[in-house]
């Protein structure tokens, strides 16, 4: 009998050996075989949809303490942009008062039609990060296009860029004037050049415009392609290449951090491209499901861990940031916050944020081959700030809910702290009473503020390798200083 139990333990041990994962932690940034990529200073964005814009800065309280939980993160306001489908709906009219005009049979439809003013342009000016602004190319009327962007480049002082029309690939489909003889990708690109130079040239303004901004899959719509087509004259104007991204799916593909990677690889071939011309490569527009997201998926915490490891994924893949899309308020699945309650993905895009803030470089550990995630962040100076560890594996919060090891290499210090991302399940969701902490800690609902104590853990580090663990639809922020 104790021969058996001997054996067992012994197995046992071999198994656990087996199953761990192993990574050696660099001291030094630029050291070693990993490849580092540098990062913007507010790498994760705000995509707000056109006409909703005025509504989440004017009657959605949480949205300003959002996005100052990141700035205290960082110390810089993220970015955001606005655009999306109803930009190619709107017109520019100088007359009106208001924010924007429209008109709806449903609050949780989007209008088929809108006018906007300057006072929607001084709104944006208000904002103390950055701003991208989409203007229409589908009603194919650039003089009131030109219109509006010189409202904004006089009336929003941190104007990154314009954007001229939202994805032109269903330009054709959604009857947009533009488009009513035929219509493709080499079409498109004159037409955007064209624009490019008009709008450009009209401002005053090089670089200003952020180009591309399809959502079908490259090569095809893609940077690269559109690059191609553009002389010195039309890049002299452009400001970045963005491309939107909505993955789909169900919970377990989302959050599979194998998926993750093997989706962002689609993207390498425009990355290089963009960055070939000295250009920023950007998801302009981006979330978990399109067409406002599914509500099975993209209210979970699954996808909140799918949205820390795709920004951590996208900028260690040299995509300078990821400007994750919020849509109608009130008929958003895939909004981090709304009038009311917080979304589950809110956390993971907070401890994503947490991981970059105010580093310069990123690696990635693992090759993205696996569901075991392990990214490192290093100062200017390449010294190591932080490291997250990612169990993409799914728990569906009944039964036996496994635990990943991660062994560590090369740590240094004797203790180290750190602060979990948690919930009951991959399928527990904010808005339903579900729980989602990060070190112990939450967002109120209606409000984004923190709240609970902050639990820190330790994590002892000895002369030899170093193990965490990490549950299955977990993750784990260690502080390295």
């Amino acid at each position: 009998m104790v021969s058996f139990f001997c054996l067992f333990v012994f197995l046992a041990a071999i198994h656990d050996a087996i199953a761990a994962v192993t990574f050696t932690v660099p001291q030094q940034a630029h050291t070693g075989t990993y490849r580092y990529a540098p990062l913007d200073p507010a790498p994760v964005g705000i995509s707000f949809e056109f006409f909703a814009f005025p509504s989440y800065f004017t009657n959605v309280s949480a949205t300003n303490q959002c996005l100052s939980n990141w700035k205290d993160l960082t110390g810089v306001w993220p970015p955001i942009r606005i655009g999306g489908t109803t930009q190619d709906r709107a017109q520019y009219d100088s007359a009106t008062s208001a924010y924007v005009v429209y008109s709806v049979a449903n609050p949780a439809d989007a209008p088929a039609s809108l006018t906007f003013g300057s006072k929607f342009l001084t709104l944006a000016g208000s904002y103390g990060g950055s701003v991208v602004v989409g203007l229409n190319r589908g009603k194919n009327n650039i003089q009131n296009t030109i219109s509006a962007a010189k409202i904004a480049v006089s009336e929003v002082t941190n104007l990154l860029a314009i954007e001229l029309g939202n994805e032109p690939e269903y330009y054709s489909r959604n009857g947009q004037p533009i488009a009513s003889g035929s219509w493709s990708p080499s079409i498109d690109a004159a037409s955007q050049n064209n624009w490019g130079i008009s709008v450009g040239s009209a401002v005053d303004k090089k670089p200003v415009i952020q180009a591309g901004n399809s959502n079908d899959s490259p090569p095809t719509w893609g940077a690269a392609e559109l690059i191609a087509t553009e002389n010195a004259t039309v890049k002299q104007y452009v400001q970045t290449y963005a491309h939107h991204n909505y993955p789909g799916g169900s919970v377990t593909s989302l959050m599979s951090h194998r998926g993750i990677s093997s989706n962002l690889h689609v993207f390498d071939a425009d990355v290089a491209a963009a960055l070939k011309e000295g250009k920023p490569y950007v998801f302009g527009e981006t979330n978990s499901v399109s067409g406002g997201g599914a509500a099975g998926v993209s209210p979970t915490f699954g996808a909140g861990l799918w949205t820390m490891d795709y920004v951590l994924r996208a900028s260690y893949s040299n995509i300078s940031r990821t400007y994750f899309h919020h849509g109608t308020v009130g008929n958003c699945q895939y909004c981090f916050w709304g009038r009311y309650s917080m979304g589950a993905p809110y956390y993971g895009a907070y401890v994503a944020t947490a991981l970059l803030a105010e580093a310069s470089y990123l690696t990635a550990l693992d090759d993205g081959s696996t569901n075991y995630a392990a990214y490192v962040s290093f100062s200017s100076d390449g010294e190591p700030l932080r490291m997250l560890l990612y169990n993409s594996d799914y728990f569906s919060g009944s039964g036996f809910r496994s635990s990943q090891s991660f062994v560590l290499r090369g740590l240094a210090g004797s203790t180290l702290k750190a602060k979990r991302l948690t919930a009951e399940s991959a399928m527990s969701r904010v808005d339903q009473g579900g729980t989602v902490s990060f070190g112990g800690q939450t967002f109120t609902d209606g409000e984004c503020t923190i709240a609970g104590t902050e639990a820190l853990e330790s994590l002892a580090v000895s002369e030899g390798p170093t193990t965490a663990s990490v549950k299955a639809s977990e993750a784990l922020l260690v502080y390295l200083q």
